[in-house]
């Protein structure tokens, strides 16, 4: 089995972790959407990492879609709602038994993606890095964080997985990714929102405590009804020392709309609602933020699903 890194999805996560594969001396493909943006990276000649204000360029070989050769490995870094149709159109090149490393915001993606690909293994990731791009093709490395990896269908830990530690990226592998999922999941409910309903980075929420918390109360009920009692513990808690932590941040769904993009709220606040109501549970706050945030972003000319 090839040892090289496929990544699909030259994002701000894609890009970090490509560059830091590419500096430990492994094997790296981006796969590329359309000639025209192939076109513009090899002008460009490889990906720009930024670490503490210290520049570093990777000539990352690059590829399109149709490109020959099979795919082993596939880290999956694009947009939650971009993952499903990708895949879809790399499934021919995709080997039995190819693994594929799913990074997307939310739940619900994830489960779309398998269903492309029943003979590939899908491994689910939750980051709390953070990167934001600063151009085409240049990533700022803004947060250390954390990287946890996990198979709920299989709990054997992949080969590769020492590539990460050699590379540089912090991961551990997880029995219980899906509460790590759910609990990301929640954070991302309670915080990002607000953001952008009230135009602030994520400390401005402090001043909107009394809208957080009966959102957690919400998301808390929620956890346990989905059989998640450890994703739930201390969620209130948790919450406020995310917002503390990152209070000169801006949350991904604010740098979203603020850059005219398609957010991930299908699979955040509107995972959440669906899940609510296959369990028969009320909540009326998550409904509420919901409808909020989907007419501000129909205001603004953006989707909404």
């Amino acid at each position: 089995m090839s040892s090289t890194w496929h990544i699909l999805g030259a994002g701000s996560l894609g890009s970090l972790w490509a560059c830091r594969l590419a500096r430990s001396g492994k094997a790296v493909r981006l796969i590329l959407r359309g000639q025209q943006r192939l076109a513009a990276y090899e002008r460009k000649g490889g990906l720009t990492l930024m670490e503490q204000d210290v520049q570093h360029h990777y000539a990352i070989p690059a590829e399109s879609f149709d490109a020959p050769g099979p795919i082993h490995r596939l880290l999956v870094a694009c947009k939650a709602y971009d993952a499903a149709p990708a895949v879809a159109r790399l499934a021919p090149r995709l080997a039995h038994g190819a693994e594929l490393i799913l990074l997307q915001n939310g739940l619900g993606s994830q489960d779309e993606v398998a269903e492309q690909v029943p003979h590939a293994r899908c491994i689910f990731a939750s980051s709390t890095e953070g990167a934001f791009r600063e151009a085409d093709w240049q990533v700022r490395f803004a947060g250390h964080g954390f990287n946890w990896l996990g198979d709920p269908a299989s709990p054997g830990m992949p080969t590769w997985f020492d590539d990460l530690h050699e590379a540089g990226i912090p991961a551990e592998w997880a029995l219980d990714i899906p509460a790590r999922l759910w609990r990301k999941l929640a954070l991302n409910c309670a915080i990002n929102p607000l953001t952008v309903l009230h135009d602030c980075q994520n400390g401005g929420l402090l001043g909107h405590l009394t809208e957080v918390d009966p959102l957690c109360d919400e998301l808390v009920n929620l956890l346990h009804r989905c059989g998640q009692p450890e994703a739930a513990s201390d969620l209130h808690e948790e919450v406020q020392r995310v917002i503390l932590a990152t209070a000169a941040n801006y949350s991904s769904m604010y740098q979203d709309v603020r850059h005219g993009r398609r957010t991930e709220v299908h699979y955040l606040l509107g995972h959440a609602c669906r899940a609510a109501g296959r369990h028969g549970l009320a909540v009326p706050q998550l409904e509420h933020l919901h409808r909020r945030l989907v007419d501000n972003l129909q205001a603004r000319g953006l989707r909404s699903d």
